[in-house]
């Protein structure tokens, strides 16, 4: 008689190597693109290893030691964490506006959505040259507009002063179009009900129904919007290197800017590694705290 066990026994012997074949393609790329090269950065980040040269040497945390003591990798440090501050709430909020315009159904609903959707389909590379002459300090769009108002013309991208905030603008202009969609998501999925039921229990105003309702109901979607935007805006790169290069006088060089320009441009690719390791470090730390913190205040 044939008992359960040595029934199961093939099942399960079947199913795991069924298992194995299923994950092994996924699991490949994964290996290959990102568990590998990471590791391999962090191996470099303990040699001396340049590009282009022969052989390397375990130099232990010496690259590390020396990050510190740079004043240019503070000041990138400094340079993207004030363009994190300008890009993520300014993107958000403008974002949840249009929105929220678009799901009032406004007459300009359509504009809205191809307008403010139009950057995220757009290459930045290629709209570098459409700001650097929206801001050009003489025949630029921007100081027309401002001549116009009798405002003395501004240095956009060649003043320490406004060279990283006009990044951040263009940033926002570059993240509002997919961060609408997200919060127009979001609001699709908030029943119409409830808003019925808070105007009949007195929150007549616009302004008093999405404080109650439309804004908490929000806190999931605001939660993704806000971690993906922060994460995009440390990513920074392309505006930088097309418009700035990092000037003037490193007003606008960003952390991955500097790993680009350590390792591209001087050829200490161990020193770029550890920048990397701690970029990726402050990145993940960041991520995991903001959720932490912030998903006590969101209500499903």
């Amino acid at each position: 008689m044939t008992t359960a066990s040595t029934i199961d026994r093939p099942v399960r012997q079947y199913d795991f190597g069924t298992m194995w074949l299923l994950v092994f393609p996924a699991t490949a790329l994964l290996l290959a693109f990102l568990v590998i090269p990471t590791a391999l950065v962090v191996v470099l980040s303990f040699t001396d290893y340049e590009l282009g040269k022969e052989g390397l040497r375990y130099i232990g945390i010496t690259n590390y030691s020396d990050m510190l003591a740079d004043r240019v990798f503070w000041q990138s440090v400094r340079n993207t964490a004030l363009y994190v501050a300008l890009v993520v709430p300014g993107s958000i909020f403008i974002a949840l506006a249009v929105a929220l315009l678009i799901e009032r159904r406004s007459v300009l609903a359509r504009f809205y959505k191809v307008a403010f959707f139009l950057p995220v389909t757009a290459t930045l590379v290629a709209m570098a040259t459409v700001w650097e002459f929206i801001l050009h300090p003489s025949i630029g769009l921007a100081n027309h507009l401002l001549s116009v108002l009798r405002i003395d013309p501004i240095r956009f991208l060649s003043d320490p002063d406004w060279a990283i905030v006009s990044l951040a603008a263009i940033g926002i202009w570059q993240s509002i179009g997919f961060n609408m969609v997200l919060f127009l998501a979001g609001l699709s999925s908030i029943p119409k009900e409830i808003d019925e039921a808070a105007a009949l229990d007195g929150a007549a105003g616009g302004i008093d129904r999405f404080m109650i309702v439309t804004w908490p109901l929000l806190g999931p979607t605001t939660l993704f919007v806000t971690i993906t935007t922060a994460i995009n805006a440390m990513r920074v790169f392309e505006s930088v290197a097309v418009i700035t290069q990092g000037g003037p006088n490193k007003a606008t060089e960003v952390i991955l800017y500097s790993i680009y320009l350590e390792a591209f441009q001087y050829f200490r690719t161990g020193y770029a590694s550890a920048l990397t390791v701690v970029f990726l470090l402050v990145t993940v730390s960041l991520i995991i705290l903001q959720m932490r913190l912030a998903d006590r205040k969101v209500h499903y």
